[in-house]
């Protein structure tokens, strides 16, 4: 199974009772979705200096990473999925295809996708022969998504306990990596086929919530990879 996803996506960095505030209004429009709260775990792909992330905090035009995500602690019938994410002029465009278990651990993501005939396949062959990237960090958090009644186009998650590592670099421990936000910050994410709607765009003003460039990838990169380098390059100079 191969899906397309194609979406404006604003992200907000909000504090509990922001966060708290914005449900309760979201709560007239939106329904949580049928997974409820869930944990999602996700394997960034890059370069052995960093090329791909570096790349991206430089807000380019076009920009584009690739991730191995799963949703829950995997076990025998869990699905992996291989995405290739792109943003164009501020489009995210996202392409994944299904990974099985036993084919994952029976050899690696290359292999899967140069042997597997499908478009998407095709283009993520395309991106692992055209960029030397290599599993380089572990990035989770527990997600509550929610879905427009009137708008099934809108969907707005809420993602904390985000944590992070550079090693140990699997699926089996989600609860084990360093913080990312502090304990009461969430990070908030609006995705929509068009246009915000006006009422959630007026919850936003009343309680001062205003967008953010966050990315988790990339807050790990220059707040626990960067600046060591940086550091280090200091010392020996």
């Amino acid at each position: 199974m191969q899906s397309i996803f194609k979406r404006y996506e604003m992200k907000y960095l909000v504090t509990r009772e922001q966060a708290e505030a914005i449900r309760r209004i979201m709560s007239q429009h939106m329904v949580p979705d049928h997974f409820g709260e869930y944990l999602v775990q996700n394997l960034y792909y890059d370069t052995d200096d960093w090329s791909v992330i570096r790349d991206s905090i430089e807000k380019p035009l076009y920009k584009e990473k690739m991730r191995l995500r799963c949703y829950g602690v995997p076990d025998c019938d869990s699905k992996f999925y291989l995405e290739l994410k792109k943003k164009y002029k501020g489009i995210v465009y996202k392409r994944r295809i299904d990974i099985l278990p036993k084919d994952l651990f029976g050899g690696s993501v290359r292999e899967i996708v140069s042997e597997e005939d499908s478009q998407i396949a095709r283009e993520l062959d395309f991106y692992l022969k055209q960029n030397a990237v290599s599993e380089k960090i572990y990035i989770s958090y527990k997600r509550i998504a929610y879905t427009g009644v009137e708008d099934e186009g809108l969907r707005v998650t809420f993602d904390t306990d985000i944590r992070f590592r550079l090693d140990r670099l699997h699926f089996w421990n989600p609860w084990e990596g360093g913080a990312i936000l502090p304990r009461d910050a969430a990070l908030m994410e609006v995705k929509t086929l068009g246009g915000m709607p006006l009422w959630l765009a007026r919850a936003l003003s009343e309680n001062e919530v205003h967008p953010s460039p966050f990315s988790k990838y990339g807050a790990c990169y220059t707040g626990f990879i960067m600046k060591p380098i940086e550091r280090r390059v200091q010392i020996s100079a």
